[in-house]
């Protein structure tokens, strides 16, 4: 089982009214990241007007780059959602390449700690 990956949790808030407005760039967002070799898995979840995206990369150049890919795209989405959360899961020393160029996100991390 690899556990040595980084993972990216952001949480999202659709503006009121504006569920279907947001879930309608899914499909775009999905489509876009199919072309990342080092994305493991990426979609969506939702729950009413709260949005998950379920996101893991294989280090913290490949979250990078994945974050720089869908950048144009995820502004326009959030014309219509606010980023309500954003956690980034990983190895300490993939954290640590991560904090400088995603400060502006104030992500929580979190260490992994153990893994099998």
């Amino acid at each position: 089982m690899r556990s040595n990956f980084v993972s990216l949790h952001p949480y999202f808030k659709a503006h009121p009214g504006k569920a279907e407005t947001v879930k309608a760039f899914f499909a775009r967002l999905v489509e876009k990241t199919a072309t990342e070799k080092d994305c493991l898995f990426y979609g969506f979840t939702s729950n009413g007007d709260e949005i998950f995206c379920r996101e893991a990369y294989e280090n913290a150049e490949a979250l990078l780059a994945h974050v720089e890919n869908i950048g144009a795209l995820l502004a326009e989405m959030l014309k219509s959602a606010d980023l309500a959360q954003i956690e980034i899961h990983g190895p300490a020393a993939e954290l640590e390449k991560l904090k400088k160029p995603l400060a502006h996100l104030s992500p929580k991390w979190f260490t992994l700690e153990s893994n099998k």
